[in-house]
């Protein structure tokens, strides 16, 4: 699959950021290439003996570079590099232009503001019962360049982060996904246009022999496909169009609306992809989520509680929230830039909020007026108070519902290690009871 017209072979390569992404494209051009390594976290370890890591940018700067693959947490505008990588932007590379310029497998290529992993999951659970020798890579389990084993008929489903699209410069996908639009990142990307073009880099990359899915009531996607013409078939997902097979799923995972519109997009997939539809109902009456995804870790008669510690949004957190009543809304963390709750007062008549962290006055800009508010900085007082009220409430069906709504970084290493945390209060509480 090597061709000798490979842009990265026999090239003086710096990789930058030593994150999963950043030492699977080591590992897969150290032996292809001449590799150079460089982290603004100095004291990274990295267990391999490497005698090209370059410890300090006066050393980096007196080598000529041919190409530079850069991590997607990295912000170019934000880091140790920035002057360096300012003069050399057209050097710049992903691990998934290296993954494309080895590979030119079929992929199906997912993004958007919310869904991405779990509509990526379930998609590669339903390619995987109907016999396709299929990958999931990318935001989601392993970076594309650690997979093994890759014949031509290898299929990737890729999780792509608009971080990813937009340093990105050769990839494309046979099959693109944007699932919807919402501000979101406006941090990193500074503004709303800068987003959205990040996400649709993904249809610009694609050649006419290529399909796009994207939703089709998406105030923000439709504007953007007024602006161009496209190359690749664009096939609108209307949410609203019931398809046939889900009155047949018995799997209350889909009842959310959020969930229904991940499943919207497999549906349409799967009938370009002309799959078994009876292996498909049974593959998803079998899905069981994703962890710290809208997971319901707790239920009986009385309460069910869900985990969504994945929510970095207000628009994620909406999406099952809409659905729900008498809730105990958890939230907090580092709220994005923009974001907004759409929900109105009326909506939001049968919830009780409590808003964890430091940044509750930025939450509560938001939220005031909807619903009623109260400010505990730990969750475990939080978590405690909602217990203690839980004892005056058993005739009627209560959720305790932890959906963020923030970035975790103020307190934790990720959503998952919250997630993680949350539930061990949790278990602490009920086994308390």
């Amino acid at each position: 699959m090597i061709k000798n017209k490979n842009i990265f072979l026999e090239k003086k390569i710096l990789i930058y950021g030593l994150g999963k992404s950043g030492l699977s494209s080591y590992k897969f051009l150290n032996k292809k290439a001449n590799v150079y390594l460089f982290d603004d976290d100095l004291k990274k370890k990295f267990r391999n003996q490497s005698n090209q890591r370059l410890r300090n940018v006066q050393a980096l700067s007196k080598i000529k570079f041919d190409r530079i693959i850069i991590s997607p947490g990295i912000d170019i505008l934000n880091c140790k590099l920035s002057k360096f990588l300012k003069k050399n932007i057209s050097k710049i590379y992903t691990d998934l232009d290296v993954f494309y310029s080895f590979y030119k497998n079929k992929s199906i290529t997912i993004t958007g503001t919310n869904g991405k992993s779990t509509t990526a999951k379930i998609l590669h659970e339903v390619l995987l019962d109907q016999n396709y020798d299929c990958r999931l890579v990318g935001n989601i389990g392993n970076p594309a360049l650690s997979e093994k084993k890759i014949t031509k008929n290898t299929v990737f489903v890729i999780e792509a982060s608009s971080y990813q699209l937009d340093y990105s410069r050769l990839f494309t996908s046979k099959y693109s996904v944007i699932l919807n639009i919402s501000p979101d990142h406006i941090e990193r990307h500074r503004n709303l246009k800068n987003y959205i073009n990040a996400k649709f880099k993904l249809l610009n990359s694609q050649s006419r022999e290529s399909i796009a899915f994207i939703k089709k009531n998406d105030l923000l996607i439709n504007k953007k496909l007024k602006s161009k013409k496209y190359n690749p078939k664009i096939i609108r997902v209307d949410l609203k169009k019931t398809n046939k097979l889900i009155k047949q799923l018995e799997n209350k995972y889909f009842l959310s609306a959020g969930n229904l519109e991940n499943l919207s997009f497999v549906l349409k997939i799967s009938e370009i992809l002309n799959l078994n539809s009876k292996i498909l109902i049974k593959t998803l009456n079998r899905f069981k989520g994703l962890k710290y995804r809208q997971q319901i870790i707790y239920e009986d008669k009385n309460l069910i509680i869900i985990n969504d510690s994945k929510s970095t949004s207000f628009a994620s957190s909406e999406n099952l929230l809409k659905n729900l009543r008498n809730v105990y809304w958890i939230l907090g963390g580092i709220p994005k830039k923009g974001d907004q709750l759409n929900l109105s007062r009326k909506d939001c008549k049968n919830y009780k909020t409590f808003i964890f962290g430091n940044n509750y006055e930025e939450f509560k800009i938001n939220i005031k007026n909807k619903m009623p508010i109260k400010h505990l900085k730990y969750l475990k007082d939080i978590l405690n108070e909602i217990f203690f009220d839980l004892k005056d409430k058993k005739t009627k069906k209560n959720i305790i519902f932890f959906s963020p709504a923030g970035a975790s970084f103020d307190s934790f290493k990720n959503f998952e290690d919250r997630g993680k945390y949350f539930n061990q209060l949790v278990r602490k509480f009920l086994n308390a009871k």
